[in-house]
């Protein structure tokens, strides 16, 4: 009972916390699940937009929940990732790929390049026709191209699947057995009796197919005028697949070439690297070897690896003059190209950037949700997908920056290579070659400076001085190079020389200095690697490509010739015919020294004097040779004897002695040719095996009139032709012809040159491209100036005229021209003609044109008494009617001894072994016509040595030597009409006139009275 007047007892929550019973442990879990399942219902409805009654705002912070995303946005971002992937992908096959991976099988036989054998087998090659049967090349000296050019294998090479499947000792056993294996494709087996076999040619400089031949108005693409700067632009897509090129050049051992535009822009377009043989296809695509991607053709798609493009670049003076630009302009041109293409790579590489992190929503968006096209409110949102960003027009020049591209750039001179260097390393890219590249050999430091390395110099041997930026070029240049270890490539620029006489570059090379192992590389091995090809084409190993050459001789020896050619393990050349060839020309030609001449041309960066030094005879009236192995000189009556009268197999060395210019004696030691005693100055001369042989002569090239072809200053010009000019100045009235020998220059570097080569006289027309050409002249090459005695050695040779398709005229008229100005000109010089006392000298090609002029001449002494002195000059279809024009009395200068069909009235021409039997020169001489040969470059004035001992060589016997020489001396002046130096007589060390050994170390005049000694430090 409570006491009164006490506070009343209030419910728990107004007196504070009540103490609960505490809830059991199972009723407090099912507690806590209830309202966490409560919760998840509140959230799932607030944040589930698809539910009608959601609201369409929440208080809620958001809840990111992974969104639903359509298959095609999947697709779309996995397109992305692989594009991403594919750009960032070297090109060129990737580390520790080995070419024995493409076998098909394994074989156990002995091989020249060491390795253990791939356990994979492959699919053979991509090229391989099926049918083709497996050949084995046996017996042969094989030069495979390994180590820097150093392994030669005597052993045999077998070919299948268009691979070479081993090198080396294959046994009878083996053949037996794969011959077996082979069903219906069976076992060629060839023996090669000790032939030399090389890999097939590569030509890293080539316009074959797009400068085609026979030259025609629709089968010129080489260049494009639309702009200096053309990326985008692609040789194949001109490429002509009937150039009658193709099988010429394979005649001559190449088997692939790389196909550039020509130099007309800075950046003239993509290139190709082709195969040369004719494919079933018949297309331009299936030529390409190893398609890169971006061609879209089948063999494009290579799931080993990425396929090289290859680009044409040019600076100096090509594309300056088709843009009127200068050096400055070209260089803004480049630097202005390659930042556009850097603009695209880098947003190419932002993009790639979140692609790689999976930013998606940085680079993808929504489209707006407005009316469509027809104004009708679009239904719903969709993804609008971003594309990759890059651009076709400037797209392979990414792929440059990204090291994707191997560049060849024609550039000359150091000021252009200076600018591309700094190009290269500004923008980040490597240069693959360079080409032409006269001036490389002076500044190997500054390619060197090059970004990724120094790039591979691509050259003539010596085809040079036609521009002001060609003017140092020297035919040392591949040595000097080498020997600061730059990588030196032999190359045409096909058509401007003849691709299948590519050899000849590196034969040249050779002679003036590049061993015999880089000169063989320079045309083979170190092509391909510049090109990214140099694991499958270039060399004989097993997994290459099989394309081999088989040659017979050496093939530095001049004049070697394939005996066949094989590309992707076919066969090319039919009904061959194969040159025989003496012991002498199976070994590696020895070089002669020339380290004396290369320190003066680095010393005179590129033209060092030329003039020698000369020795007045007059105080040794005598010079002993000895260490004479052969000597050629002129009889009273001006023909080539023997002096020596040696046997063929004989090797012994001899003394001649030469007094006043003639000679003295012979005999077998120095006592045969005692020197009187009163004489005291006697000059020595040790040749060392060499020979002595008449001063040659050259005809045919603007030598003496032209210095540098493409300055006027530094030449005579072109004549006017009063035919086909319709301007022409009164001045020059009726009966003007215009005479080299007014414009002659003396002292010129090709004329020295060639004096220097045992050249002694030139015969010179004016140059001209119309029907009158004007009167030749012949002079000493050696000759300082016009005045000086013997300088001129006859004033007035023969009457030029040409005979051309091509002119603006018909052939007709310019023939009934001809007819008039023989039968009735009044002028002196035709008087001579019509007497008989001046040869007509007719520039032309075609047989047709030589049938109608033979039938003008005959119809012209029928009505006169005297006869005409007639001479073809070039003559390429000479053959068709040659018992006609020796029963007419023509001679014949064969200005292109080793021919091309550059234009079509040479198309008939005959090309000589492998591809026929004769060569114009022996069916000529077989039909009794008189003949002469002669060159059409300047540059090759210097060669008519190398020039007449080929025509020898290629003859299988039909020509002596004593004729060899007559070719470039008395058949040379009975068909123009002048008398040589017969009393020079040039002296050679360390070999023959006839091979690639020797050189001129003096010439002796007869009528100067001089020696000239070559050089001297």
């Amino acid at each position: 009972m409570k006491a009164i007047g006490s506070e009343p007892t209030l419910p728990g929550p107004l007196l504070g916390p009540r103490k609960r019973a505490a809830l059991p442990p199972f009723r407090r879990l099912v507690r806590s699940l209830f309202f966490a399942t409560i919760l998840t219902v509140v959230l799932c409805i607030f944040y589930t937009p698809s539910l009608s009654f959601a609201p369409s705002t929440s208080i809620f912070p958001p809840f990111d929940f992974p969104p639903v995303i359509p298959e095609y946005v999947l697709k779309h971002r996995k397109h992305l990732s692989e594009r991403c992937k594919a750009i960032r992908t070297p090109a060129g096959p990737p580390p520790g790929y080995r070419p024995e991976s493409r076998l098909p099988y394994t074989l156990d036989v002995p091989v020249a390049d060491p390795g253990s054998e791939s356990k994979k087998k492959g699919k053979g090659s991509e090229r391989y026709v099926p049918g083709t049967p497996p050949t084995l090349l046996r017996n042969g000296k094989i030069w495979t191209g390994g180590l820097n050019g150093t392994v030669v294998v005597y052993g045999d090479v077998l070919l299948d699947k268009g691979l070479v499947i081993a090198v080396g000792r294959i046994s009878e056993t083996f053949i037996e057995d794969f011959g077996k294996k082979g069903g219906k494709e069976k076992l060629v087996v060839v023996d090669l009796k000790g032939k030399w076999v090389t890999p097939g040619l590569v030509d890293l400089h080539s316009h074959i197919g797009v400068m085609s031949s026979p030259q025609l108005s629709g089968n010129m693409d080489g260049n494009s005028h639309k702009a200096p700067i053309l990326p985008w632009l692609r040789s194949i897509d001109g490429l002509n697949t009937h150039d009658e090129s193709y099988r010429i050049v394979v005649a001559g051992g190449v088997t692939t070439a790389q196909i550039l535009p020509g130099s007309a822009n800075n950046i003239g377009g993509q290139a190709f690297l082709i195969k040369l043989r004719p494919t079933d296809e018949r297309s331009t695509s299936s030529k390409v070897l190893e398609p890169p991607e971006m061609l879209h053709y089948p063999n494009a798609n290579s799931s080993d690896y990425i396929h090289w493009r290859h680009m044409k670049h040019a600076c100096g003076e090509n594309a300056d003059r088709t843009y009127s630009q200068t050096r400055m302009d070209a260089a803004w041109n480049f630097r202005h190209a390659y930042n556009e293409a850097k603009k695209i790579k880098e947003a190419q590489d932002q993009f790639c950037g979140h692609v790689d992190a999976g930013r998606w929503e940085v680079i993808e968006s929504e489209s707006d949700s407005g009316p469509d096209s027809t104004g009708h409110k679009k239904k719903k949102k969709h993804k609008k997908l971003p594309p990759f960003p890059e651009d076709l027009q400037w797209e392979s020049l990414v792929d440059v920056l990204r090291g994707r591209v191997k560049l060849s750039i024609h550039c000359y001179e150091a000021v252009d290579l200076d600018a591309i260097v700094r190009l290269s390393n500004e923008f980040q890219f490597p240069v693959a070659s360079f080409h032409h590249a006269t001036e490389t050999y002076l500044v190997p430091d500054l390619l060197k400076k090059t970004w990724g390395g120094a790039p591979t110099i691509a050259l003539f041997a010596i085809n040079a001085r036609k521009k002001r930026e060609a003017y140092r070029g020297s035919e040392f240049a591949p040595r000097i190079l080498a020997d600061n270890g730059i990588p030196v490539v032999m190359k045409s620029d096909h058509p401007v020389l003849n691709s299948r006489h590519l050899l000849f570059e590196a034969q040249q090379a050779h002679y003036y200095g590049l061993s015999s192992a880089l000169a063989l590389s320079s045309i083979t091995t170190v092509p391909a690697r510049a090109a990214g090809l140099g694991h499958r084409i270039g060399m004989i190993a097993k997994g290459y490509d099989a394309d081999i050459a088989v040659w017979d001789s050496h093939p530095l020896t001049l004049g070697a010739t394939p005996v066949q050619v094989y590309i992707d393990g076919i066969a090319q050349l039919e009904d061959t015919h194969v040159l025989s060839k003496p012991e002498s020309l199976q070994h590696v030609p020895s070089r002669p020294d020339w380290d004396c001449e290369i320190g003066q041309t680095v010393k005179w960066e590129g033209l060092p004097p030329l003039e020698g030094r000369k020795e007045e005879t007059r105080n040794w009236r005598t010079i002993r040779f000895k260490g004479v192995q052969e000597a050629w000189v002129r009889d009273g009556e001006g023909n080539i004897v023997d002096v020596l009268n040696k046997a063929e197999h004989d090797n012994s060395e001899k003394v001649v002695v030469l007094r006043d210019g003639k000679v003295e004696c012979v005999g077998a030691t120095q006592d045969d040719c005692a020197v009187d005693d009163i004489e005291e100055d006697v000059k020595v001369v040790d040749l060392k095996g060499g020979s002595l042989a008449p001063a040659l002569t050259t005809f045919g090239s603007p030598v003496g009139l032209v210095e540098i072809q493409l300055e006027p200053s530094a030449n005579d010009g072109q004549v006017l032709d009063p035919l086909t000019n319709g301007n022409l100045p009164g001045i020059l009235g009726n009966e003007t012809i215009v005479r080299a020998v007014d414009g002659l220059q003396f002292e010129t570097r090709h004329a020295l040159l060639a004096y220097r080569s045992g050249v002694g006289t030139a015969v010179t027309a004016p140059s001209g491209s119309g029907f009158l050409l004007g009167i030749s002249t012949a002079f000493d090459t050696g000759a300082s100036n016009a005045l000086e005695k013997g300088a001129v050695i006859q004033e007035d040779v023969a009457i030029h005229v040409a005979i051309r398709p091509a002119l603006r005229v018909s052939v007709s008229t310019q023939v009934a021209t001809l007819r008039r100005l023989v039968f009735e000109d009044p002028g002196e010089a035709w008087a001579r003609v019509r007497k008989g006392d001046m040869t007509l000298a007719i520039h032309v090609d075609s047989a047709d044109i030589m049938a109608s002029l033979i039938r003008m001449k005959l119809r012209y002494e029928e009505t006169s008494a005297t006869k005409l002195r007639m001479t073809f000059v070039g003559a390429a279809e000479a053959h068709l009617v040659a018992g006609k024009i020796a029963k007419a009395g023509v001679s014949i200068v064969v200005t292109e001894p080793r021919p091309y069909p550059t234009t079509w009235d040479k198309r008939r021409f005959l090309p000589g072994p492998p591809l026929s039997a004769d060569t114009l020169v022996t069916r000529l001489l077989a039909n009794g016509v008189n003949v002469a040969i002669g060159v059409v470059n300047e540059a090759d004035a210097r060669n008519a040595r190398f020039e007449m001992a080929w025509a020898m060589l290629n003859s299988n016997g039909e020509i002596s030597r004593s004729q060899a020489i007559e070719l470039v001396t008395v058949n040379l002046e009975q068909a123009l009409g002048f008398v040589g130096q017969r009393e020079a007589i040039v002296a050679y060390q360390g070999g023959s006139v006839f091979d690639m050994e020797s050189k001129v170390v003096g010439v002796v005049s007869g009528s100067g009275g001089e020696v000239m000694v070559d050089c001297s430090e």
